[in-house]
């Protein structure tokens, strides 16, 4: 894969900053665009409004507790949309309800992680995820 692209769909510039700190030690070349609420991940994935000319992602790392529109809402919209459904949607969250886990997979989430609170933890996780979608899965081409 010549670059990666991913879509970070987080409003908690924290987790953010972590984010980008565990993908720099990384050995692929990548992308990532950040959106900070639910409206706007729906708008970039099916390329609407401002997004009308953004780049579809090869994965979208996705939080459950965004503002306007949430993290089910998201989902739910891309993974019932025949031309990005085939997205991997990697839910990445501080929640451990099962009642987010469950409507995560029900929406077609092809992962759910919970966000470590301990910050090597947290980046090891960020690591685990890079390696395991780049390196080990074969996704789908554009």
């Amino acid at each position: 894969m010549e670059s990666a692209q991913i879509l970070l769909v987080e409003d908690n510039e924290g987790d953010i900053l972590l984010m980008e700190e565990a993908l720099e030690t990384s050995k692929i070349s990548y992308t990532v665009t950040v959106v900070r609420n639910g409206k706007d991940a729906i708008d970039y994935v099916l390329r609407q409004g401002k997004y009308a000319n953004a780049t579809l992602p090869d994965i979208i790392l996705l939080d459950v507790n965004l503002p306007i529109k949430n993290g089910h809402e998201v989902l739910q919209a891309i993974k019932t949309n025949d031309l990005v459904k085939h997205i991997p949607v990697i839910v990445l969250t501080t929640s451990s309800s099962e009642k987010d886990i469950r409507l995560s997979y029900k929406h077609h989430a092809n992962c759910f992680v919970t966000k470590p609170i301990d910050v090597d933890e947290f980046l090891r996780a960020i690591q685990s995820i890079e390696h395991f979608w780049f390196n080990v899965v074969t996704l789908s081409k554009k």
